[in-house]
């Protein structure tokens, strides 16, 4: 009984998602009847601060983080993830579809099956780096426009609650967007209100999703590399990063 009613329930989701589409159409129809067309130009600024966001993390934040690491130029290795990984996630939109091109490029990199073969599956589920930039940029967003003054340790405070609570948010379809009520909270904001941002997330949803799964996924094998990279500096031994 309780094996029949969870298939159920699990059907019903399938169609509710199937449907997505219809409910993303009613929102920017409702949108443009009441805001008129200028809301589309508002909504494509919010889009640009966003992918500007992924792209700075993308291309200087994530670099950093591999120059510390192995001391050599992180760029090879950057954009060898971002063209063999990040494409074809940015077209699937899906960590997990990408989990075999991911595994097929670590071993193109050479690393330990050992380790990539953890590694890939489990930061397809956990992955947080574009979520994380939904979340606050989303938020962020929100509190500017309702002229609420925010200070720097809060925006760190938030970001750092940002990114821990999209662990796992990337493993689910709209999981960063479903996050955004928690965010808000932090500046008091209501429900009803973090429900309407939620909205506007849905409807820039195609191309922000996008681009939050290419962050994602091909952060996935840029830190498998740069872990074990790292280890064979530290042992002496050679390693390729120039792909």
């Amino acid at each position: 009984m309780l094996t029949n009613f969870s298939d159920a329930v699990s059907q019903i989701v399938k169609w509710v998602i199937n449907l997505a589409p219809l409910g993303i159409m009613g929102l920017v129809f409702d949108s443009i009847t009441s805001n008129g067309l200028s809301s589309m130009l508002d909504y494509g600024k919010l889009l640009l601060v966003l992918v500007g966001c992924m792209l700075f993390m993308a291309l200087v934040v994530n670099p950093l983080i591999v120059y510390l690491n192995i001391r050599r130029n992180p760029y090879p290795l950057v954009i060898s993830c971002l063209k063999e990984s990040g494409i074809t996630a940015f077209f699937t939109r899906s960590s997990a579809a990408n989990i075999p091109i991911n595994m097929r490029l670590c071993e193109k990199l050479d690393l330990d099956k050992d380790t990539y073969s953890v590694s890939i599956p489990l930061g397809a589920t956990i992955n947080m780096a574009g979520a994380a930039v939904t979340i606050s940029v989303l938020t962020l967003a929100t509190v500017h426009t309702l002229g609420i003054e925010v200070d720097f340790g809060t925006a760190l405070v938030l970001s750092v609650l940002s990114a821990v609570s999209a662990a796992g948010a990337s493993g689910v379809a709209g999981g960063s967007l479903l996050l955004i009520p928690l965010a808000c909270s932090i500046f008091g904001i209501p429900n009803d209100i973090a429900i309407q941002v939620v909205g506007v997330g849905f409807i820039i949803g195609v191309l922000q999703d996008s681009f939050e799964t290419a962050l994602n996924s091909s952060s996935d094998v840029l830190f498998t590399a740069t872990a074990e990279y790292s280890k064979n500096r530290k042992e002496g031994k050679a390693y390729l990063t120039n792909v």
